[in-house]
This record gives C-alpha cells, sequence and structure tokens, in this order.
C-alpha cells in the first residue's frame, strides 16, 4: 500500500541536480505525525515545489514548472481532492519528472 506523503517530503526531478523539499498549503487540518498531508492541489512553483538546483534541460537555475500529480490515492481525499503519496509523480513541462524519495514522517503505519 502506498504511503501518504507530508510536508517536509522530500522530492527530486530527473532533470534537476539537487533534492528539493515540499510544502504543503492545500489544507490545514489532516496531519501525520503533527505534518499536514499533502495533496495533488500542493503543485505550485516556489510555493509548494522550490527549485531542484540547476536543471539540465536549460542548463539554468531549476525553476520547476509542475502539471498534474499522477498515481495519487484512489479513495483517499482531502477537501475532495486526492492524497499524495510515495508513488505520486508530476510532470515538469520544461521536460522532467518530480518524484519523492522521502514521505516527510517516520511512523510505518498510515495516519489519517
Amino acid at each position: 500500500m502506498p504511503a501518504k506523503i507530508t510536508e517536509q517530503a522530500k522530492m527530486t526531478c530527473d532533470k534537476g541536480s539537487s533534492p528539493s523539499q515540499l510544502t504543503v498549503t492545500s489544507q490545514t487540518f489532516w496531519k501525520a505525525e503533527n505534518k499536514l498531508i499533502a495533496t495533488e492541489m500542493d503543485r505550485q512553483p516556489d510555493v509548494n515545489i522550490p527549485a531542484f538546483g540547476s536543471c539540465s534541460i536549460t542548463q539554468k537555475d531549476c525553476r520547476p514548472a509542475p502539471s498534474s500529480w499522477i498515481n495519487t490515492a484512489v479513495k483517499d481525499t482531502v477537501n475532495g481532492n486526492k492524497i499524495l503519496t510515495d508513488a505520486s509523480t508530476c510532470a515538469c513541462s520544461l521536460g522532467g519528472k518530480i518524484s519523492f524519495t522521502d514521505k516527510g514522517y517516520t511512523e510505518k503505519h498510515e495516519i489519517l
């Protein structure tokens, strides 16, 4: 079963040179280990998804241009928005693929 993603989850872009950390702004009440659970609406560049160092496509600072998250939770939603999981990915319109390397919390059991 995929694990839910929370704020402070680590993510990478396969075209970026450095990892980044997710910031959750889509909701303020559902938490896991006192960290907000991420939803498909957490996709704004610089707000939710910071830069990933240098971009191998543009050869400049990596300013993500995310589209929609895919592989979100099938049934779990917050405010009608699907929850992100460790299987969720997001294409960058510049050509990269954003994915998670850490879910943002340590508990082994799912919390909702």
